[in-house]
């Protein structure tokens, strides 16, 4: 397990096929595809990000309804896209997606645990 695997909040989901979220930087409204799910922030997909610092307001739809967000710009990658964080949501929308990502994390191990290799030891027992 890497230092920034062990630094991170929350779990992360890889999403495939994507999902869409609306964003808005500075005025400008944009549609994109969200490559990575978390609690905490998501990965978008876009050519042009903006910088990082920068902050944004994001929708998009989970079952149980839409989560809308402030969030900042953790880090931008042109041609790629951007990682952000979240910086303030209701906390209904919060429930929502906190929902989710019990119901992925759920899912995702069943189905990859059977194609997964055991991850280097970094020297400590395991309980």
């Amino acid at each position: 397990m890497s230092n920034s695997t062990l630094a991170r909040r929350y779990a992360r989901i890889q999403l495939p096929k994507g999902m869409h979220v609306a964003w808005e930087h500075s005025g400008v409204r944009r549609v994109s595809r969200v490559s990575v799910l978390a609690v905490g922030g998501l990965f978008i997909s876009t050519p042009n990000p903006p910088a990082r610092g920068d902050m944004i307001k994001v929708v998009f739809e989970v079952p149980g309804g839409d989560v809308r967000a402030r969030a900042v710009v953790r880090n931008s990658q042109p041609k790629k896209g951007m990682g952000i964080e979240f910086t303030g949501m209701n906390p209904e929308a919060r429930a929502r997606l906190t929902q989710l990502m019990k119901i992925l994390t759920q899912e995702i191990p069943a189905k990859t645990k059977a194609r997964r290799e055991p991850e280097p030891s970094l020297g400590h027992k395991r309980s």
